[in-house]
This record gives structure tokens, sequence and C-alpha cells, in this order.
């Protein structure tokens, strides 16, 4: 019989699929969402997440590896060397061996925190710190009775990803009636909507973006022949001297650019239910266009910045998150997805470019 720093082995089948995946936001690590079993025993899972968000810990898994995302500029959580299951029991004699994404041995590393009992956390993350970070685990199990020494060795990975929050924007569409669509007074009426729109949003340092407006010919069985103005546009956080909003954000200001078209949206939203009080004072030279009752909706955009894109097939558990473009892939502007090179050049994560 073994002692001192001998562990039960789970049975084939007890780790049915056993997978972790964690989500960290901003300041230490905030947890948003975790998953795994062990075969330790029945404990709920409820309480197995409440446990790992207080200690602000991550577990490997001997069998797979272990996906976390962890918000650009931010600390990771601390990565375990070890699972769950192993953590609850004595280990006798431990060494520890973490090995980054570049290889290279991490103990001394001034970007992390590596303690005596093998916890890591890499700090300030970047996206040039994304990849496989690895962990060897070697431990001694001493017979009771012989007192005889054997060498137990586990081995750990976990896949880290940067990510940051989606660039929000707005796609608004709205229609008005007119009494024809060849009037002059339509194009003054679109101009004119779009100043007053722009004043409404204008101290958020947010604007109206590709406007464009149609008028259509509509036949109704009840009115017969009507004619409606059908306008397109986007509410977008960025307008000239945005830039002044992130002077106290040491680093990145998504989320504040995030909340200020958040509130953009919603003045926009108030102005349009208010619009038959302000069509008769503000638009009292055309009189003759008139708002289209219920025919005001707005969808979020998301966009990701240069180096980022969603996958809702590779990261499904971070799906609504703009994770790094990871090596053979690249992102060049503001689209939402990480394209494929032709040739996998990009061996790097968050390229901008194949070269």
């Amino acid at each position: 019989m073994a002692g001192g720093g001998g562990r039960p082995r789970c049975p084939p089948g007890a780790l049915l699929g056993m997978a972790a995946v964690v989500v960290v936001a901003a300041g230490w690590g905030e947890r948003d969402w975790w998953r795994g079993r062990s075969c330790k025993g029945p404990e709920p899972k409820e309480e197995q997440s409440i446990d790992l968000i207080g200690k602000n810990e991550v577990y490997g898994d001997t069998r797979h590896e272990v996906n976390v995302y962890v918000k650009v500029f931010t600390n990771s959580p601390f990565l375990v060397c070890m699972d769950l299951a192993l953590s609850q029991e004595k280990i006798i004699d431990p060494n520890y061996l973490w090995i980054g994404p570049d290889g290279r041995d991490l103990e001394g590393q001034r970007y992390v925190n590596l303690t005596e009992t093998g916890k890591l956390m890499v700090m300030g993350f970047r996206e040039s710190m994304s990849g496989a970070y690895t962990c060897t685990l070697s431990h001694k199990v001493i017979e009771t009775m012989t007192q005889e020494e054997t060498e137990m060795v586990e081995a750990y990975k976990f896949m880290v990803y940067a990510y940051r929050e989606a660039d929000h924007a707005y796609q608004v569409s709205v229609r008005f009636s007119t009494m024809h669509c060849k009037l002059k007074t339509n194009g003054l009426f679109f101009e004119r909507l779009k100043k007053i729109l722009n004043s409404t949003i204008s101290y958020l340092t947010c604007h109206i973006t590709e406007s464009s407006y149609k008028c259509h010919s509509i036949r109704t069985p009840k009115n017969g022949l009507q004619h409606e103005l059908f306008v397109n546009f986007q509410v977008n956080p960025f307008a000239p001297g945005w830039e002044k909003f992130c002077d106290r954000i040491p680093y990145d200001c998504g989320d504040v650019t995030n909340r200020r078209v958040q509130q953009a949206a919603n003045r926009i939203g108030k102005f349009f239910h208010q619009l038959k009080y302000v069509l008769e004072h503000e638009f009292h030279a055309v009189p003759t266009i008139q708002y289209v009752e219920n025919s005001f909706s707005m969808i979020p955009i998301d966009s990701c910045q240069p180096g980022f894109g969603k996958s809702h097939h590779t990261h499904q558990n971070c799906a609504s998150c703009c994770v790094v473009c990871g090596p053979g892939t690249y992102s060049p502007n503001n689209e939402v997805t990480c394209r494929t090179c032709a040739r996998p050049q990009a061996r790097m994560y968050g390229a901008k470019s194949c070269y």
C-alpha cells in the first residue's frame, strides 16, 4: 500500500470529456465562465465554480489542454500545475517546470508571477503572449511498508489566448412618408436630420456614418399609392476627438468607447420616440414629411481590432470575444474574422498580415 503522496487514478470513463474553459475579464481576473469534472467524488459543479472563482485559479488536466481567455493588459488567473483531484492530496517533494509559448523556461521571467507551489500568473497580458503554457510536475510516491520511492511525472498544457471586447456600433433604419419621391425637400430633410442627430450625440464624441436614403413608391390595399423615405445610418463611437476620452486609460479604452456608443444609441432611440414633437418644431419648413410609426429599428454591429477576430468554431466558449488571430491567420482591418494565409507565413499570434 502506498502512502504519503499516493493518488487514486480515474477509472475509464470517469473523466467524461473533462474540459475547463476560463474567460478572464478586467483586473486580477474576474471569472465569467468555468466548467469541469473530476474523479474525486460527486462534487456539485456550481460549488466547484464558486471555489475556483474565489481562488482565481485554473487547474490543469492530464488528458486535455485547458483553454484560458485573458483580456489584453490584464493579469491571467493562476494556472495551477496539477488537476483538481491531485490538489486535494499531500504531495511529496514536488518540482515544477513551466515552459512558455517560445519554448523557454519561465522561471525568473519578469512578466510572470511563479509561486513555490507551482502556480503561474502571466501579468499585463498581450496578444504576443498567447500560446501554449506547459507545466511538468514531478513528485514522489513512497511505499508505506518498504519506504520504496517512486518518481511520478504529470504534464499539463494550458492554451492561453488574449482577447478584446468587440467594438460596438449600431445600425439604424427608419422610414418617413413623403408627398412624392421627386421632391427636393426629401434631400433637404435628410441632411437636416443628420445634423440634428449628430448634434444630439456630439458631446459623446460619437457621430453618424454610412448614412443614406432611398425613396420608394408603395401600393397599399387600403390607402393606394404612397411614397416613403427609407433612411439608414450607423451610430459610430469614433468621431474626431474621441481619443481624449482615453487619456486616463493607460492601455486599452475599448470599454470606454463601447459605453459611449451605448449612450449615444440610447439618445438616438429617445429622439425617434419623441419624433412627432420634433417634426412639429424642428422641421416646420417641410411639413409634408412625416415619421412612419414604429418604423424605427436599431441593431448592434460588432467589429474587431486588427489582429483579432471571432470564431464560433475554434473559440466556442468565448464566441462573443475578439480573440487573437492564431498562427497561420491574420486580420488586417476591423472585420470580425481572422483570414487564413495562403501559405503559413504568419507564425505569431495577433498577425495583421501574412508577412
